[in-house]
């Protein structure tokens, strides 16, 4: 795993497969998203202080892997959109994805990965909520990647955590793997409307410059 600053505050926990991120207020953490079943002991070495919740950006096991183990042994919050719940708590199966025909080789190629242990949710959000970090996360809801998908909108400091409803890798882009493509398309395009200075992905680099305008490219890309 690889830990890089992204700006005071805010740090990208590198995986071999995806990124977690972690933001700190004072002594207080925040984990948005927990790699896959294998990652707990490493993000643990990246944790200076009290981890008080974990944001769930969308059910996937790259996603919500470690969040049981992570949330047993800090007694941290687990937050995740009301649809995406169910599936995270092992209480219902979420929907495979609808692939394009280009994304078939890429899917080829991914890792198998391990299966993510149940995980309880203490607090299950909707569009519009706003969660008591970074001066005030605002859930947007950005349904297509799976049915519950959020981002996470801080306008006081101008970041966005988009999950997995965005992708970086070479270039911005629409990310892979939808259930809905359609709903993905229109997600991101809401993404592009808030104007974040600092974006940061499920998968690839963060962009810390002219971060709106590589959304709004990516936004038009899908026109």
């Amino acid at each position: 795993m690889d830990v890089i600053e992204v700006r005071p505050g805010l740090r990208m926990l590198r995986f071999r497969v995806g990124a977690a991120y972690v933001w700190q207020d004072g002594d207080e953490l925040t984990l948005i998203d927990t790699g896959t079943a294998d990652c707990a002991a490493q993000i643990e070495e990246a944790l200076d202080g009290r981890l008080r919740r974990i944001v769930l950006t969308h059910w996937h096991e790259d996603h919500t892997g470690s969040a049981r183990e992570l949330a047993a042994r800090h007694g941290a919050e687990v937050v995740a959109h009301h649809l995406e719940a169910p599936v995270i708590r092992g209480l219902a199966a979420g929907l495979p994805p609808v692939l394009e025909p280009f994304e078939l080789p890429i899917r080829a190629a991914v890792p198998a990965l391990p299966p993510a242990p149940p995980c309880p949710v203490d607090r299950e959000v909707a569009d519009g909520d706003v969660l008591e970090f970074g001066g005030g996360a605002v859930v947007v809801a950005v349904p297509g990647h799976t049915d519950g998908s959020i981002a996470l909108h801080l306008p006081g400091q101008g970041v966005l955590f988009t999950g997995d409803a965005v992708a970086n890798v070479g270039r911005t882009m629409l990310g892979v793997f939808n259930t809905d493509r359609r709903l993905a398309t229109e997600s991101l395009h809401r993404l592009a409307e808030l104007g974040a200075e600092t974006v940061v992905f499920g998968h690839g680099d963060p962009i810390v410059q002219d971060a709106a305008a590589a959304l709004r490219g990516a936004a038009a890309a899908t026109l």
